[in-house]
């Protein structure tokens, strides 16, 4: 018997004609006003500029109104309740998942994420990484019966008795830090407020002896409103200390911007520790050296184009340079350093023809990785990715065993003398290997995720679309095998396209389960502004060329139409954050191009993006209007600033969290009531806010299931798809 017949599976059948959405009633009415603001000599309206204050007491009845205008026409769907069900048996059903596996010690922390309960938990495992061996360290449901407290970060003591932790609560990514002994999770101290904001995050690192530690924190509250997500320092805390008596090692004498966001790291133990700043959001570094008692050393500036670096376990520092290579070489500088810079370093592996990956520590990667006699270079390759290992000397020693069209985020070199690393495919389940160095053999390990989701019937293909300048898109399709090409396939196309983010194989998990089911196809694009080939496609999609990340998302949808995938009644687009903004810069130059479209936390707003906290880290990205250039590309595809009246939308369901610190929800209200006053299609425009989750970012199991039931009976409906519970 098949594990679907075990476990049932929903049977969606396709039914031609319109969405079958019961009435829906108008949305509540949005005064327009007269707002017009001069920049660099152009006159921009903001009609919907009384929806910024979210304290006002006529924004807040507005966006109830609309949450229960949302609510009525989803609630009336007749697939919504069933989708619920589905997605909670399939979820809930999955085993515990492992992540950001940390050896210390005796010991290997990772955060263990058990379907069942609404939050992750931080756990310890024996030195082999045995899951039989689990214990709790800390588990925020034990804490928060709601599921509103979660793990914003973790990181133990060398010797792994104590556990550093960042807590926040509902999605805001405000996090407070807490020191638990490992042994009896009993908290040690005071909390520290204030070491965890979006978008700058927050970091710690510990000193080598493990009774002091480096940290992030945010200005006081005596700071003004305006600064206090933002001019992060970083401080040197003594167990025992008052955290109010913290020295202030690295501050903005030293360098450091409004903008910096500081990631500390000493994985390898060593007597310093390394302090990388990024300005903003836009993948520049500067690297520092930090020892106790001596003033920090800055070992690479932003021109030197470091973009990675780390401190390696025989003192070594390894960095990933971008310099004249934009696919990246790794240089190596030996210890002592003395007033020598990184860049000055030795060329230990050349650039290559293929881009070696530098997510960099606004993801929490770690790109580099490195074992006692080897480094593991990440290489990244339109999207999927290899690795490759080197002698500490830069020696080819050959590379892990990935399969095709796969990804790896994590390698863990474990006391053992054996190396952990993950995989991730669309149709498995992310598991971990086991390499040993001696033999070179891999095994695969029990922190691996079994599901009753299967893939089984699905295929993987990788087809190229051609964007308006003549580059080549990859695009990831993902369909049932034996799925024909007749136009009629229901399809979901996701896109993000910023940031140097890759959309790498990741499981497609319950929800792409019940849309390949219902007859759906889903297709990813590795659309320009990522880094899945390198540093160059990143800047492509950036400053004054974003316009190219909507042009490679349209040529996507466009080439998936032309090839008979789908249609343009069938299409549906899917995207959040950036991809939010690619969502609504789609909807606005081509509102033809799909019948439905998901966006969730999106920017909209881009002449006034940057008045936000988390706007102004931004603009090393996205560019400002303070210039007269970047003004003009931001201004011709701001998408609030281009909905035109009677213009005929596709449907368009908007998701916003209340507390979200990376983008403002005034951009979900303002380019709602926007496009709600132009459409002349008749299709609805929903905007939904919850109110106790943020950028998804901590969210509760609960809410991300209640978002997915959402979102799957919005595209169901509006791409007129039957439904009926077939359970076998």
């Amino acid at each position: 018997m098949s594990l679907f017949a075990r476990f049932g599976i929903l049977a969606f059948g396709l039914a031609a004609g319109a969405a079958m959405a019961a009435f829906v009633p108008p949305p509540p009415s949005t005064p327009a006003g007269s707002t017009i603001d001069t920049i660099q000599g152009v006159k921009v309206a903001d009609p919907y500029r009384w929806l910024e204050n979210p304290a006002d007491p006529g924004v807040k009845s507005w966006s109830d109104a609309q949450n229960v205008r949302t609510r009525a026409y989803l609630d009336a769907l007749p697939s919504e309740a069933r989708i619920k069900a589905k997605l909670t048996k399939l979820i809930t059903a999955t085993s515990p998942a492992y992540s950001e596996l940390t050896a210390r010690g005796t010991a290997v922390f990772a955060m263990y994420n058990d379907p069942a309960r609404q939050q992750p938990m931080l756990v310890a495992l024996n030195a082999k990484a045995d899951p039989s061996s689990r214990r709790i360290v800390l588990d925020p449901n034990a804490m928060d019966s709601k599921g509103l407290t979660a793990i914003d970060w973790f990181v133990p003591s060398p010797d792994g008795t104590r556990a550093a932790v960042s807590l926040s609560k509902n999605g805001s990514e405000d996090g407070t830090l807490h020191i638990f002994d490992v042994a009896s999770g009993k908290e040690i101290g005071a909390p520290i407020p204030r070491v965890q904001y979006p978008t700058a995050g927050g970091s710690l690192a510990w000193s080598q002896d493990g009774k002091s530690f480096w940290y992030t924190r945010y200005p006081g509250p005596d700071a003004p409103a305006a600064d206090q997500h933002f001019n992060m320092q970083v401080y040197l805390h003594r167990l025992g200390g008052d955290w109010n008596t913290d020295a202030l090692v690295l501050e903005q004498k030293d360098g450091l911007e409004r903008v910096s966001e500081v990631f500390l790291d000493n994985r390898y133990d060593r007597p310093a520790v390394l302090a990388s700043v990024q300005r903003g959001d836009g993948g520049e570094w500067a690297h520092y050296v930090l020892l106790d008692g001596k003033p920090p050393l800055q070992v690479a500036d932003y021109a030197d184009r470091i973009v990675y670096a780390t401190i390696g376990p025989d003192d070594g520092l390894y960095g990933i340079s971008r310099a004249n290579a934009p696919n990246g070489k790794i240089v190596k500088l030996a210890a002592p350093y003395g007033s020598a810079k990184l860049a000055q370093g030795k060329v230990i592996v050349p650039e290559s023809q293929i881009a070696i990956l530098s997510g960099g520590a606004e993801e929490h990667v770690q790109d580099l990785s490195l074992s006692q006699t080897r480094l593991f270079v990440r290489d990244i390759v339109g999207g999927p990715n290899d690795v490759r290992m080197f002698g500490l000397d830069g020696t080819p020693e050959g590379s892990l065993p990935l399969p095709q069209v796969s990804a790896n985020s994590e390698i863990e070199p474990l006391a053992t003398g054996e190396v952990l690393f993950d995989v991730s495919t669309y149709l498995r389940p992310r598991y971990f290997e086991s390499w040993n160095s001696a033999t070179g053999k891999t095994t695969e390990t029990g922190l691996r995720v079994t599901s009753p989701v299967s893939f089984a019937d699905a295929e993987v293909k990788r087809v190229f679309a051609t964007s308006k300048d003549g580059t080549r898109i990859p695009l990831n399709i993902i369909e049932k095998k034996g799925t024909k090409q007749n136009g009629s396939n229901p399809m979901l196309l996701y896109g993000y396209g910023g940031y140097g983010i890759s959309m790498t194989p990741a499981f497609l998990g319950a929800m792409r389960r019940l849309w390949l089911d219902a007859g759906g196809v889903y297709v990813v694009a590795n659309i320009r502004g990522g880094a899945e080939y390198g540093e160059r496609w990143h800047q492509e999609g950036m400053l004054t060329k974003k316009q190219n990340v909507f042009d490679d998302f349209a040529a996507a949808g466009a080439y998936l139409v032309a090839q008979h995938y789908t249609s343009h009644d069938r299409l549906a687009l899917m995207g959040g954050s950036n991809g939010g903004l690619l969502m609504g810069a789609t909807i606005t130059q081509h509102p033809d191009l799909a019948r439905a479209v998901v966006s969730a936390v999106g920017i909209y707003d881009m002449v006034r993006v940057e008045l936000d906290p988390n706007g102004s880290f931004n603009t090393t990205e996205f560019g400002t209007v303070k210039d007269a250039n970047q003004f003009r590309a931001l201004y011709a595809y701001s998408p609030y600033h281009h909905v035109s009246k009677g213009t005929a939308y596709p449907a368009v369901l908007m998701l916003t969290g209340a507390t979200d610190g990376r983008v403002n929800p005034m951009h979900s209200r303002k380019f709602a009531a926007a496009l709600q006053s132009a459409t002349s299609s008749g299709r609805v425009i929903l905007l939904r806010t919850s109110a106790n989750s943020g950028h998804g970012i901590g969210s509760s199991l609960s809410e991300r299931i209640a978002e997915q039931t959402d979102e799957l009976a919005f595209l169901f409906d509006q791409l007129a798809v039957t439904h009926q519970t077939a359970m076998k």
